[in-house]
């Protein structure tokens, strides 16, 4: 970790707010959400699909609101936005705190939604702006702060919890406000190279008539739903294999201190062998790849299936340690480093319908599965998946679509 706080250290100021942003938002939002299901069907007293609706209701409001956080990043700079969604997210954690009716539930799941529409494409293009050349470097760092939040925050949401649901809210909400005025007091204003004046319509045929983003895009449709199996897949092959959930956190704590401890060594080791297009071909197929070792798995239970799964869910983190800070860098340079706001956003909402095609498919497959048995079957689909993603950008890398943009400085540059 010293590495990892001296390499934040030579990013500027900004930077380093935006790197301790996403850390506290992390550990606030996992302070209570995984928590969040149980309190509401078992504390507060709702049927099982008012609390299937309540969680679903914060994620479409989110999924389907990036686009709009997108273009008013670009339009009113991206420290407002960033701000309003920390503010808007303290009101809701509290609102979760203060109410167990059904109306009060709803409108903070969408609040809470809202929220991180407002400040993800906004924290993303501002990191961008920030970053210049060092964008690989920079979205690295963004992901070994992010994981850092996803590992500390359950384990103070349960220790809270013991307590009072109620603390635990106000704690998160408190992260939350405390994170609104530290981006008051420390994140200087800034807007993009050429922030949207014109029609919004007219920004979004841009970004959607952009067609080395769109094909981009839609190429790496396949890295979001491989990804979410480890909240959808995972953790129902688990309970298959064991009878019960209790092992689910392993695989959680396994992907996160991968993330903490491997993300700067992977991309640097990827930036002095490969082109960022080579680089996300690569983990993309190792992350379909991991889903082939569930395949056996079928034939297996307990302890030799459990193994199976850890080594999956080891080899899938590590590709998308391989995607991601290229990933991230990508957009913005097809973006022209113009509209990034915009751009994130309308990725974001591509990556969403990724997530729903993918989690239908799947679960479709583990239904058919259940029937047939034919228990390789989901992994299957996941495995070719992958790997038609990693050939998809592997054409997008040859055809030349890529290289040029998204080449960026490796992480030996200093300034």
């Amino acid at each position: 970790m010293i590495g990892t706080l001296r390499a934040a250290g030579s990013f500027s100021p900004a930077a380093r707010v935006l790197f301790v942003n996403q850390l506290g938002i992390n550990i606030g939002f996992y302070m209570l959400m995984p928590y969040l299901a149980d309190h509401l069907t078992a504390q507060a007293g709702l049927a099982i699909w008012a609390a299937g609706l309540v969680l679903g209701l914060r994620n479409v409001s989110q999924q389907g609101m990036f686009l709009i956080g997108g273009t008013m990043a670009d339009r009113l700079g991206y420290r407002p936005l960033i701000m309003a969604g920390c503010a808007l997210r303290t009101v809701a954690f509290a609102m979760f705190a203060l109410s167990v009716a059904l109306p009060a539930m709803i409108t903070a799941a969408v609040l809470t939604g809202f929220a991180g529409a407002l400040f993800n494409p906004a924290a993303r293009a501002y990191l961008a702006h920030e970053a210049g050349e060092r964008k690989v470097e920079a979205f690295a760092l963004f992901n070994v702060f992010y994981q850092t939040g996803i590992l500390i925050g359950p384990l103070i949401g349960i220790a809270l919890i013991n307590l009072d649901f109620r603390v635990m809210c106000l704690t998160a909400a408190a992260v939350f406000a405390a994170l609104t005025a530290l981006q008051w007091r420390h994140l200087p204003p800034r807007t993009g190279a050429a922030a949207g004046s014109g029609a919004v319509l007219a920004d979004w045929r841009e970004a959607l008539g952009n067609r080395p983003f769109s094909r981009f895009a839609v190429t790496m449709f396949a890295y979001y739903a491989l990804s979410y199996q480890i909240y959808l897949g995972l953790p129902l092959e688990v309970r298959r294999l064991t009878g019960s959930e209790a092992g689910v956190p392993v695989l959680y704590v396994i992907s996160a201190l991968l993330g903490i401890f491997a993300q700067l060594p992977v991309t640097t080791w990827c930036e002095r062998r490969w082109q960022p297009a080579q680089a996300m071909s690569a983990g993309l197929a190792l992350m379909g790849l991991s889903f082939g070792l569930l395949i056996p798995a079928g034939r297996l239970s307990g302890p030799v299936g459990m193994v199976l799964v850890v080594a999956c869910v080891t080899v899938l983190t590590l590709g998308t340690l391989l995607v991601f800070p290229f990933e991230m860098a990508t957009i913005a340079r097809l973006a022209g480093d113009r509209l990034i706001g915009t751009y994130y956003g309308l990725y974001n909402l591509i990556s969403g319908i990724g997530i729903l095609i993918g989690n239908l498919l799947v679960g479709l497959s583990l239904d058919i599965a259940n029937g047939t048995g034919s228990d390789g079957l989901p992994w299957l689909l996941l495995v070719l998946a992958g790997l038609g993603s990693a050939y998809g950008m592997h054409l997008l890398h040859r055809g030349g679509r890529l290289t040029d943009q998204a080449h960026a400085q490796p992480l030996t540059h200093k300034p």
